[in-house]
């Protein structure tokens, strides 16, 4: 980050105040994102007391070998699906034992797309335990279709990955 007044700085900031007024700590699971938003939130100092670790699973195989991420789930479905990134966040969450994960899995381009799956297509996943349950963790899952050139991809998934976190995070706080 250039500057502590752009927007990626406040958006980690605010994550971070989140996770630390909760005391949890969060993992990332990122695939097409490369580690661009373990960057952003570990650009923050202090970031230590709430960023546990990130998982760049960029191949299929790192999936299942960091994530354990099944290989069958990955043949039924492939590596951009929700099914894919509901897995993602669950082994980010449970292999770190944190209290959150956020997982990204996608298409920045600007080839590898498909009818189906055009360049831009990214799958989240959300993986936040329950306060007060223990061994509950609720995982939302979500696609979304980004425009743009790569890098302008990734960036886009990593701001969404993050404001769609703090909004559901908002029911908690209830």
């Amino acid at each position: 980050m250039k500057n502590n007044n752009d927007p990626q700085h406040e958006l980690a900031k605010a994550v971070g105040l989140a996770l630390t007024h909760r005391g949890w700590k969060i993992a990332l699971a990122e695939s097409c994102t490369g580690g661009l938003v373990c960057a952003t939130l570990t650009d923050l100092a202090g970031s230590s007391d709430w960023f546990e670790r990130g998982y760049i699973t960029y191949s299929n195989q790192a999936k299942t070998e960091c994530l354990d991420v099944s290989a069958e789930l990955l043949q039924s479905f492939g590596a951009v699906s929700e099914e894919v990134a509901k897995a993602m966040a669950q082994g980010a969450q449970h292999n770190a034992k944190v209290q959150v994960a956020i997982s990204i899995t996608g298409i920045a381009g600007p080839s590898g797309g498909s009818p189906n799956k055009p360049v831009g297509t990214v799958c989240f996943g959300w993986a936040i335990k329950e306060d007060h349950l223990q061994d509950l963790v609720n995982v939302t899952t979500m696609t979304k279709h980004f425009m743009g050139d790569r890098q302008t991809i990734r960036e886009q998934a990593r701001d969404f990955a993050l404001s769609k976190f703090l909004e559901l995070l908002r029911p908690i706080n209830a």
